[in-house]
């Protein structure tokens, strides 16, 4: 079910079915990281200023802090000619179904039917991963080496949205609610709101539309951070207001951004991945104050390289099961 403002909720984050949360992290070496091309806002400027060696020292500090947080880091990587594969929150939407529960056979869009790669595995698994189709031509070989990696850990591949020849960026624009069968899905400059309703038919999960217009926060993780089951970081100023509406409606508390520390240092571009520790950007002196006062603990680390092609902490990793 598909749901874009709160007049049409009907249910509370309570009613929503379990799920764990996930233990391991999936990180791309920086080998190749560039600023090459400009799709997005940030990007404009930056070509060919991208330092590698600094680059690979702030990936290696990324990396350390979610291992210091007891995530599991596998690594894929990184291909040449690929400058962005490093932000590999992109290319996939990894599932893990509640237990008990077997969403619909999988049911490709009509455009795809004739083709038989578009009849998507239905084993029963209960790890599945929808593969992105991302918006950018430069972006889109990226996705394969995800494909082949998800594969190799056994999760059933859904490869329908893709096959449509939909817009999606996986988990830059899907995130999951903390412990729940709830997923959020971001819109407006990467995604396509069709790629949903096809996530919808092979996973039957509720989804909440978030509408962004923004071009600084042109992915959903630029500008909303889930840290556990009650509490969310975001800035209000990147969602109309029936998108922020509803983020205030799943979650008990949503603990706001500044806007500088969000336009400028990316701070809602942060993970949480043990509903503890806030690993961020450092420098967002006041989010900081914010999460410690609710109860969190901010790990600073410095992204800057990454941040010259748009992306930081967020951007750099793929949490999964």
């Amino acid at each position: 079910m598909i749901y874009r403002d709160l007049s049409a909720i009907d249910f509370s984050t309570e009613a929503c079915l379990g799920v764990p949360r996930p233990e391991r992290v999936l990180m791309t070496t920086p080998t190749h990281f560039d600023v090459e091309y400009v799709i997005n806002a940030h990007m404009a400027g930056n070509i060919g200023s991208v330092d590698r060696d600094v680059a690979r020292i702030q990936w290696d500090e990324v990396r350390a802090a979610f291992e210091q947080t007891g995530m599991e880091v596998s690594v894929i990587d990184g291909a040449e000619g690929f400058p962005d594969m490093v932000f590999c929150a992109n290319q996939s939407l990894p599932v893990r179904l509640p237990a008990g529960t077997s969403p619909p056979a999988a049911q490709s869009p009509p455009a795809a039917q004739s083709s038989p790669a578009a009849q998507s595995s239905s084993s029963g698994a209960a790890h599945r991963v929808v593969l992105s189709r991302m918006y950018a031509l430069q972006r889109r070989l990226e996705v394969p080496y995800f494909q082949r990696f998800f594969a190799g850990q056994d999760y059933d591949v859904i490869e329908d949205v893709a096959i449509a020849d939909i817009a999606f960026e996986g988990m830059g624009d899907a995130m999951w609610h903390p412990g729940r069968w709830l997923l959020y899905g971001g819109y407006g400059f990467r995604t396509n709101p069709a790629a949903y309703d096809i996530i919808d038919r092979q996973l039957d999960v509720p989804i909440v539309l978030l509408y962004l217009d923004d071009p600084d926060f042109y992915h959903l993780d630029t500008c909303l951070c889930v840290l556990d089951e009650d509490h969310a970081l975001a800035f209000p100023g990147a969602f109309e207001s029936c998108g922020y509406d509803l983020l205030k409606h799943f979650f008990k508390v949503v603990i706001e951004t500044p806007e500088h520390e969000a336009r400028e240092l990316f701070a809602c571009n942060a993970t949480c991945a043990d509903g503890k520790h806030v690993i961020l950007q450092k420098g967002s002196t006041e989010t900081c104050r914010r999460l410690r006062e609710h109860g969190f603990t901010p790990v600073e680390v410095d992204t800057g390289e990454f941040m010259k092609s748009g992306g930081s902490v967020y951007c750099m990793k793929q949490l999964y099961w």
